[in-house]
């Protein structure tokens, strides 16, 4: 079992930027894949970014591509997903998820945060 806790969210202006951190418990952080997904009101959960184990290999959603940065921590069990130059469209609840493939599919992924919300006011 794997338990994730997102922190980091919250208000900013578009232009502005954020950090999330996904803490990681339980079995060795470093044997997962980590990806951030998003989900805005009325929309399904769609992907935003992924990261290897290593922190070696990165992808990311078109829509962030340019303006977020995901990396991970090892050492303090932590994935990180760094914000910049935030759009209103951006607005949405961000989960952190643990899996054993690099994939941008959430189903494939094994375990879930709660998600931390992320809102960009115009």
């Amino acid at each position: 079992q794997v338990q994730l806790v997102e922190s980091g969210g919250g208000l900013v202006q578009a232009g502005g930027s954020l950090r999330l951190s996904c803490a990681a418990s339980g079995r060795p952080f470093s044997t997962y894949a980590m990806g951030w997904f998003r989900q805005a009101p009325g929309k399904e959960r769609g992907f935003v970014a992924v990261i290897s184990r290593s922190g070696g290999n990165t992808d990311y959603a078109n829509s962030v591509k340019g303006r977020f940065t995901i990396s991970r921590d090892n050492a303090k069990n932590t994935v990180y997903l760094q914000m910049n130059s935030l759009k209103p469209e951006d607005t949405a609840v961000y989960y952190c998820a643990a899996g054993a493939l690099v994939t941008t599919r959430p189903g494939l992924y094994q375990y879930w945060g709660q998600g931390t919300q992320v809102t960009v006011s115009s």
